[in-house]
């Protein structure tokens, strides 16, 4: 084999240059589309994940997705599944107000036949609203004491006010305790409500006398709600959560703390830790459920309880995305989590496990740890998932040591009726309007969570001036 000569090994190295060079710019081209598409995907995944925020957020519109192309027949299923038949019972004899005959007609509707004859009477039944308001007139003995000189006056179980003169027309109990439930539970606006009186049964009222009727009767009420805060602070349990709300158009935060029997709301400018210290008190000792918000952080007498099913939710839309070891990550997390929730439901069947639990919550948790150890993720929100489970290892499982909820259910049950009347009037107008919304929400959810009757309760209360409530402690 020849070697190569001087003119070859001069002509080799000039093509090798050019080649070295031609690579390199073809390696800084890359690096560049390299920069430009790391650039678009790290725009693309805040982009995607602010749409998982407003999916997620209670304040935008209702939806499910699209129509499923095969969905279920609606009604009940036939057959051994039907379910309980119900029909509206008889009203006692006692009630029935009216009575009216339906004779039989003139002619047979089949044939015209004009000869028939009478085979029996049946009973139907009916209930209607009144079509006429009641009005009421108390006549208000007037008169001075002959001791002290000190003007007195008579009062009747069913006045609410003792005002006479300009004031002296005014609304009944049951008609206040009508439009509470309808404006500030049932969502009716201010102008919705004199409508409904107007077509229903022909009283006249202004928006505006709408929110002074509430606004007084929130004054009632008021001492009320601050025995079911004080009742709060010595619960054994209390799930907390918080929602976007509006006043006067600007941002503010409605704060909830519910149990099985009290719920508490607060409607204020703060999403801080504040808030919810107004209801508990920052030396709060019972187990705090909620959704991880770092403002419950600030409890520390507390024992918290992270909501489990926020984090479930969070790993099941990470893994929508997560691909290699985040993948194997997010499963083995979201059948950890779970394993805890069963061994709870085995706990309930089988007492005698509980001997061994402070065993098994040591072991789970250190299995927590270095699973969490072993993942490294190189994005954002899988690193947050990481460091918000480090940081809250040893409140994932306090529902099992403590026998408490694993969820905030409770709090977002409460939530829910707010939302929807915040989707149809957008919030209050002034901070006046979102104290009287927080006092009446905090007594009527009360009261339905007590299995009180609202009209018949808040009735009572305007004419005694006073609301009685059961306030036991409540159950786990």
């Amino acid at each position: 084999m020849t070697q190569p000569t001087y003119h070859e090994l001069l002509a080799e190295n000039e093509r090798l240059r050019v080649l070295a060079e031609h690579q390199q710019q073809t390696i800084l081209r890359q690096e560049q589309l390299i920069a430009r598409l790391d650039q678009q995907v790290r725009v693309l995944r805040e982009e995607v994940e602010q749409l998982h925020r407003q999916h997620k957020r209670q304040a935008a519109p209702f939806s499910k997705g699209p129509p499923k192309p095969k969905p279920r027949r609606p009604g009940r299923k036939p057959g051994s599944q039907y379910g309980c038949v119900a029909n509206r019972p008889d009203p006692p004899s006692g009630q029935i107000s009216e009575v009216y005959d339906a004779p039989l007609p003139a002619t047979c509707p089949g044939c015209g036949g004009a000869t028939l004859r009478r085979t029996a009477v049946a009973v139907q039944y009916q209930v209607d609203l009144p079509s006429e308001p009641l009005y009421r007139q108390f006549n208000v003995q007037r008169g001075r004491c002959a001791d002290c000189q000190q003007r007195v006056q008579g009062r009747h179980p069913l006045q609410t006010s003792n005002a006479l003169g300009a004031a002296r027309s005014q609304l009944g109990p049951r008609l206040q305790a009508l439009l509470a439930v309808a404006q500030k539970q049932l969502g009716l606006s201010y102008g919705k409500c004199t409508r409904l009186l107007k077509d229903v049964w022909g009283i006249a009222l202004t928006r505006g006398g709408v929110f002074q009727t509430l606004q007084r009767l929130a004054r009632r009420v008021a001492p009320a709600v601050v025995v079911i805060r004080q009742a709060l602070r010595t619960a054994p349990e209390v799930a907390a959560d918080e929602t976007g709300w509006r006043i006067g158009g600007k941002s503010a935060w409605l704060h909830v703390q519910a149990t099985d029997q009290l719920v508490a709301y607060v409607i204020d400018r703060s999403r801080a830790s504040t808030v919810p210290a107004q209801v508990l008190g920052w030396d709060y000792p019972g187990v705090l459920v909620h959704d991880g918000l770092r403002t419950y952080d600030n409890f520390r007498q507390a024992r918290h309880q992270q909501c489990l099913a926020h984090v479930l939710r969070r790993c099941q839309a990470l893994a929508e995305h997560a691909c290699g070891r985040s993948a194997i990550t997010l499963a083995w997390l979201q059948e950890h989590l779970q394993a805890a929730l069963a061994y709870r439901d085995r706990l309930r069947n089988q007492p005698q496990r509980r001997e061994s639990l402070r065993v098994w919550l040591w072991h789970h948790r250190q299995d927590l740890l270095q699973g969490l150890d072993g993942w490294r993720p190189r994005l954002q929100e899988f690193k947050r998932l990481r460091r918000f489970l480090r940081e809250r290892s040893d409140s994932l499982l306090t529902f099992l040591a403590h026998g408490s909820a694993a969820t905030n259910w409770r709090a977002e049950q409460a939530l829910r009726p707010a939302v929807v009347n915040r989707k149809v009037w957008g919030g209050n107008r002034t901070d006046l309007g979102s104290r009287v919304q927080s006092t009446l929400m905090t007594v009527l959810g009360t009261l339905e969570r007590q299995r009180h009757n609202l009209l018949a309760t808040l009735s009572q209360a305007l004419c005694r001036g006073q609301l009685r409530l059961r306030l036991a402690s409540s159950r786990r």
